[in-house]
């Protein structure tokens, strides 16, 4: 019996030996990571130099490209782009607006379908916010100016100096707008 006491205190001190090393070791993790991280140059989540200004890196100034901007209306919604095109650099982020209205004297409800010509930018087009997204709730009468947020891929082939955006509105039949129109 004593034997066995012995064995078990001689291995409670070798596991708690292991425990305190265990926590040691994830407790000293965090800085030496870190500072691998600071010697190789990855995962830096802050600049090294203060005075620098923060800029998009991606951006790639040497080329421009035009986005035309289109719309269509499939239903009774008035729908265009608040201004025709716009010249952008690929990288870069840009806001356009469209203007909707609803000139019915019923709620509306619709959604808005993008196309881009050529297809090949379509990979390369990157919409962060879009009114597209989602389906469009209108009161009657009321008129909405609706951003889209985009940037496009810097890996846009080089021969594309021309994109147009082009979003058709269809208004959205069904149950609700046959209880709206009612």
């Amino acid at each position: 019996m004593s034997e066995d006491r012995g064995s078990n205190l001689q291995l409670l001190k070798k596991l708690l030996v292991i425990a305190v090393a265990m926590f040691g070791f994830g407790y000293a993790l965090i800085p030496v990571y870190k500072h691998i991280c600071e010697v190789l140059g990855i995962n830096q989540l802050t600049q090294k130099d203060d005075t620098a200004l923060a800029h998009n890196t991606q951006v790639d100034k040497s080329r421009s490209v035009t986005i035309e901007l289109d719309s269509n209306v499939q239903g009774s919604l008035r729908f265009r782009p608040t201004q025709n095109s716009i010249t952008v650099h690929p990288g870069e982020m840009t806001t356009v607006v469209y203007e909707v209205v609803n000139s019915q004297q019923r709620e509306v409800v619709a959604q808005a379908v993008p196309s881009y010509a050529p297809q090949s930018a379509t990979p390369h087009f990157k919409k962060v916010e879009c009114f597209c997204f989602k389906q469009q709730t209108m009161k009657a009468g009321e008129a909405r100016q609706m951003p889209v947020v985009f940037y496009l891929d810097p890996a846009l082939p080089k021969e594309v100096k021309t994109i147009t955006l082009s979003y058709t509105f269809i208004e959205i039949g069904g149950l609700h707008n046959k209880v709206a129109a009612n």
